[in-house]
């Protein structure tokens, strides 16, 4: 399995950006966080993104530059 990186800054609020156009959300006028919760919510998953302490989505994709720790079931 292929290590992921940390993602930050610039580098995140492009993820942020191009996950919310390939879903069709107008997000023009938010902050990142909002911008990742709403793709969150359009994807089925719930809007935690930096909102956790622990956290079980073992799939997210923003797990990494959340900042959540991680939980085992």
């Amino acid at each position: 399995m292929k290590k992921q990186k940390f993602k930050k800054g610039s580098p995140l609020f492009a993820l942020a950006r191009s996950k919310a156009k390939q879903l069709d959300i107008d997000s023009q006028n938010k902050k990142m966080t909002e911008r990742i919760h709403a793709v969150q919510l359009k994807e089925g998953h719930q809007d935690c993104f930096r909102k956790l302490e622990t956290c079980g989505e073992m799939d997210c994709c923003w797990q990494l530059s959340c900042g959540a720790k991680m939980k085992s079931d």
